[in-house]
Order: C-alpha cells, then structure tokens, then sequence
C-alpha cells in the first residue's frame, strides 16, 4: 500500500508502522518480549492470497477500515494484529479491568469473528468475581490474571528458542527459526492457540463459587473444610457435556473412536498424551474427570472450575463455529484447560503426595505443550490480583512483578508493599529463631514466605508441576513503595461496566429513534477492529473526565446532585482531554500529520468524491487533526485550542448521549460532588 501511495504522489506519505516497544533497561522484559512476539513474529496473521490477487486483478479493495472497501484486505488484518498489541501494552502497563477487557475484544475479533457473539462468556466471569467473591474467604481475581497469562506466554515463547522449537516439533512444523515462512506460521498458531488456553482458562469460576460459598459460610465457625458440613455436587452434568450425533461423528472421523460426551473425548486426548508416560489408563482418567462435579468430597472438597472451563468453551466454540471446524488443536487447548488446575497435580502426578514413591516427574513440554505453558505461567501469576475473599483481603501478596526472560532462563523478581515491612520483618525473625531450633514450627506469610531462601517453596512447587530443566527459574521478594498512578481508579463504579453496550449505541447516536438493538450491533460490527476499539476507549475513559469535573457515576442511590445535562463548563474541561486521547491513540497506531486526501480530484459527484477522499485518508493513514512528533499535554491542548468549533464539537457532543445510554444499560446515574 506504501509503494502505492507512492506511485500515486511521489512522495512517501504511508502508511506508516507504529515503532516497536524496546524497554531501555532491558529487551526482554514482560513487555517487551511479547510485545515483540506479536509485532515481529506474527506478521502475516490472517493473511488472504487469494483475495490478494483479485484486489490486484479487480482494482477492488476488500479490507474495511471507516467502511468496506476502502483498505487492501491484508492491510486491515495487519492493522488488527497492531490492535492487539497496542492492547496488550497497555494492559501491561496499568493491570486494570478495562484494559484486560480490550485484550479480550481484540482476540475475540481476530480469531472467533465478532466479538459479539462470545461477549457474555467473558464478562460473566468479571461479574460474577467481583460481586459474589467478597462472599468468599479466599479468593482472587482471574479476570486479569488471564491476560497476564496470556503475555507471559507470548514473552516466553518469543525468548526460548527451546519452547519454540518443542512446539514446532510437536505440531509438526520446521524448527529452524531461520525458516521465515514456518516460522510465522508456527507463531500465528501459537498466538490462536495459546490464546485460546490462556485467555479462557477460568471461565468455569463461576460454577466453582457458589460451591466455595457454601463451605465459606461454615468455615466461619472454624469448621474443618467440607467435613460434617453441607457442600454442592453437580448433577445431570452430561447437559453441559454431552455431543449431539453430529459432534460425535465428527470426532470419530477424527480419533477413530465414539464418544458420547466431551469428558470422553478429553480423557482419551490426555491418556494418549501422558498415560504411558504416567502409569495411567484412559478408563482411570475419565473416571476422575466424571467424579470431579459430582463427588467433590472425594476430593478434598473442591470444585475443580477446570472441568466447567473447558467443557464450557467447547459449547462456545461449537457454538461459534460449528463443531465440524473443530480440530485435534482445539481439543489440545481444551485438555491443557482441564488438565491445569489439580487434575495433573492431583490425580496423574501426585506431586504433593506424602508418599515419595507415589510421586511422578513433572510435566515435559514435548508430551503437550500447551498444557506445560498454561501450568508454568498460571504458578508465575501470583501479582497484582485483586482480592475479593474475605481472608485474601489481609493476606499479604505481591503487588507487582518484573522479569527477564535472558539466556533461556526465568528470573522474576515479586514486589510487596513497603508499608508492610513490619510484617515481613517479624517473618525473618521468626524464620531465624525456627532455623536456630527456638522454634516448633517453620513460619508463614503467604505468599512471601513461599519466596525467601535459597530453596523457596514458590519455585520448588513449580518444578514438581512442570519440567524447567531447560528453562531455569529464579525468583527474588523485594519490597517497594505501591505505585496506583496507573491503576486510574476514580470514584464511579458500578456492578460491571458494559463497555460493548455503550460503544454500540454511543456509534449509532444518529439512527433514528427506536433503532433496533441488532441493526445497532451491525453497525458497530460494520467497522473495522482499530475504530470499534476507538469508540469502545471514548466509553472507558469516561470515568476519568467525570474525575476531572468533579463528577461520578454509580448504580447506587446517593446524596448528591444528579446530573442530566453537560454544561459549557464541563466540555471546557473534559474535551481536550478526549482530543489528547484521541491524538496519542491515533500516534501510538501510526497515524501521522497530513491533508494529501483532501487534494484527491475526480469527475465525480460531490458524495462520491467525499467517499473516495475518505478511503484515501485510510490508505495513506494520515489525517489533519493528528500530529507527529514527541507531544506534551500543553502542545495537544493548543492544538485543540485551535481547532475549529465544529472540530472541538465531535469531542464533547457524544458524551451527552452516554448519560442517557448509562441509564439505559446499566441502571447507572452520574452525581456531582
């Protein structure tokens, strides 16, 4: 496109590639590395050939950018990958909700078509986290945990060569990094895979909780768990897990075998993968697995969410994309899914058992490598997880993280709160008088116990879950000051936030009243990834420019000044503030200064001559209200300062159909301090 553009005016207007994140202290950080996994790695994702060649042939454009038809058909699926990684970099940076949740927009397009279709899966475990957890006496959020998961992942992957090249080998792809074309192709199936087994690992918690909650509500009377009181079991579990005759043929053309429920099929994937390695039939496995939702007890009464996770999604993939699209790598993330929270501790390697001649070696990543990543990296994610239970809410856990991923190794280093010095200095203490033999019992301060000494626990469970023989782990407690800058935490709140919901109408503000909900969905959906992601960020910082006029929603009744109107006043405020959104998210995509569309002339009339002038600022990817360079907030807000009234207008008008759409969808009203 950029070669086109400059045939067309001789001169190298773009489009442009937005510079790769490089951390300067060091390349593989968190960050980093997976950030340089998605810009480098997975070039070409989705790429199209043949609609390539009639783009060629027809002069007709196939991708949508504003509208269809206005981009080159890859062109669109680049800018969708660079959607995903500017994503995911701000999720590493601030660790909040809504930032997780455009991770989860971004994959959810990319890979499964419309986000849409699947929104309910994923907001249904943020939701029923936060509002039924404080229930609990122990638990922490997995919401953003997953999409911490996922990164780690891409980082790891991006940094070992040895993890890329057991992948490769085991999907049957050339393991030599200095093959490009394999090499992309074995990112691109890692990125939707991975994807797959990280991002929905937990989507089965919410029918763990109502379980938790039950054995909560005696533990409060200091009853030993599940004993002697009442628990939940599951039951007509094959509703959930049952294959219709359609399924069933389809994985027996697959596996050569009949399978009347997806438990059947998981447990067959499992056995042929690590029975022989582990001593165990497919008759043992598929036994456990049925007796997971129904006889907790006979598990130390625990749920095991995996289960619903990946029986689950399988509904939502069938779902989505019909079961005969199904595939041996769907059931693969499906049984890492399974197998990751106590199943393989538990039940295949017993790594805990007090019997030392019980226990099996650890997980090798050739035996099945999603399953090994998912294990490693969900043990790693221990930081900056918000803590609903009731007992999580005073324990004392890390609050950040860093990692290098150099030379084929793992260090982390996990922060705590400076301010809880007193507690980690008591610990060391007492850890002392233990090991001088003044004390009975070894101490604990979870979780910062589990990482101090020269073999701490944190890292020596790790290594009897998964085979890090390759890859060395290193982990170091340290303590620092918290740093909440990038939380951007502001006073409203309500139960869960419906961003999509609001996207959606806040795009189809100008249909006429009593548009339906679909037509407002399919127009919203008619966008390209890159501007649903624009509106869906003009939904999220509302809470901030409410912060800034001294305004908040919530869905709770208070005392204070409702809100139905936004005054001159309040626009002065918060506009430019939505100008300097707006120019950094367009500078961070690439979007650069310049008006060589406004000069396009054809014989044509004047609607289709503004049609053609606007797939033109598409294609070149420049526009007259960005601007390049390294920008302060005093530049942007001259710039905004001098804009035209009707150009300052597009920055403040749409916010005050949200206080009628936060009525609407969310039960929400805004109040003035």
């Amino acid at each position: 496109m950029r070669r086109e553009n400059w045939q067309k005016f001789q001169v190298d207007l773009g489009p442009m590639q937005p510079p790769l994140y490089v951390n300067r202290r060091s390349r593989n950080d968190l960050k980093s590395a997976a950030l340089r996994f998605l810009h480098n790695r997975c070039e070409e994702l989705h790429f199209d050939a043949e609609k390539e060649t009639s783009e060629a042939e027809t002069g007709i454009y196939l991708g949508k950018s504003l509208k269809s038809g206005q981009i080159p058909y890859n062109m669109q699926k680049d800018i969708d990958r660079m959607c995903l990684e500017k994503a995911l970099g701000d999720f590493i940076d601030s660790g909040v909700a809504e930032d997780a949740y455009a991770v989860y927009y971004c994959y959810l397009e990319i890979f499964f078509g419309q986000y849409g279709k699947s929104r309910r899966m994923v907001e249904l475990l943020s939701e029923y986290e936060s509002n039924g957890s404080s229930l609990l006496m122990k638990h922490r959020d997995h919401y953003t945990h997953s999409v911490y998961v996922f990164a780690l992942g891409l980082a790891i992957y991006e940094t070992n060569s040895d993890v890329r090249r057991i992948f490769r080998e085991y999907y049957g792809i050339d393991p030599d990094d200095g093959n490009i074309e394999a090499s992309r192709k074995a990112a691109n199936l890692y990125l939707e895979y991975w994807g797959l087994t990280a991002l929905f690992h937990d989507i089965g918690y919410p029918f763990e909780l109502p379980f938790e909650q039950v054995l909560s509500y005696f533990e409060v009377d200091n009853h030993e768990r599940g004993k002697g009181t009442l628990f939940l079991a599951y039951r007509s579990v094959e509703s959930l897990t049952g294959l219709d005759e359609t399924a069933a043929a389809h994985f027996s053309t697959l596996y050569h075998r009949t399978f009347a429920t997806t438990s059947e099929l998981f447990a067959h994937d499992i056995a042929e993968k690590l029975g022989e390695a582990y001593s165990f039939s497919e008759e043992y496995i598929l036994d456990v697995i049925n007796r997971k939702p129904t006889q907790p007890d006979e598990f130390g009464y625990f749920m095991d969410h995996a289960f619903f996770s990946s029986a689950r999604l399988f509904c939502e993939l069938e779902a989505i994309f019909g079961v005969k699209c199904l595939t041996a790598m769907h059931v693969d993330a499906l049984s890492a899914i399974l197998l990751h929270n106590s199943l393989f501790k538990f039940a295949i390697a017993f790594y805990k058992d007090k019997k030392p001649e019980k226990r099996k070696a650890p997980l090798r990543m050739e035996l099945h490598p999603l399953a090994w990543m998912l294990m490693l990296c969900d043990e790693l994610q221990c930081w900056d997880r918000t803590a609903y239970g009731r007992n999580s809410r005073t324990e004392l856990h890390p609050m950040s993280a860093d990692f290098d991923f150099s030379s084929h190794a793992i260090s982390a280093v996990y922060y705590y709160d400076e301010a809880e010095r007193e507690k980690t200095d008591a610990y060391l203490r007492e850890l002392e008088a233990w090991k001088a033999g003044q004390r009975d019992s070894e101490p604990r301060l979870k979780a910062y116990s589990d990482m101090v000494g020269e073999k701490p626990r944190f890292t020596g469970d790790i290594e009897k879950i998964v085979d890090t023989s390759f890859i060395p782990l290193t982990v170091t407690p340290n303590l620092c000051r918290p740093d909440r800058k990038s939380k951007h935490t502001y006073l409203s709140g309500s139960n869960f936030l419906h961003f999509y919901d609001f996207a959606v109408a806040l795009h189809a503000r100008n249909m006429p009243k009593g548009t339906s909900r679909q037509a407002m969905e399919e127009k919203f959906a008619a966008l390209s990834l890159e501007y649903q992601l624009s509106t869906l960020n003009r939904a999220r910082h509302f809470a901030h420019y409410l912060d800034a006029i001294r305004c908040f929603y919530t869905d709770k009744p208070v005392g204070y000044e409702l809100v139905t109107r936004f005054s001159p006043a309040d626009a002065a405020v918060f506009a430019p503030m939505e100008h300097e959104r707006w120019i950094r998210e367009h500078q961070a995509m690439g979007w650069r200064y310049g008006t060589a569309y406004e000069t396009l002339s054809l014989d044509v009339p004047a609607e289709e001559m503004r049609a053609a002038r606007t797939a033109l600022r598409e294609q070149i990817r420049c526009h007259k209200l960005t601007m390049d360079g390294r920008l302060t907030h005093d530049i942007i807000r001259d710039h905004y300062n001098r804009l035209p009234l009707s150009d300052q207008g597009k920055d403040w008008k749409p916010f005050n159909n949200l206080l009628q759409l936060l009525k609407e969808f969310d039960g929400t009203r805004i109040y003035r301090l």
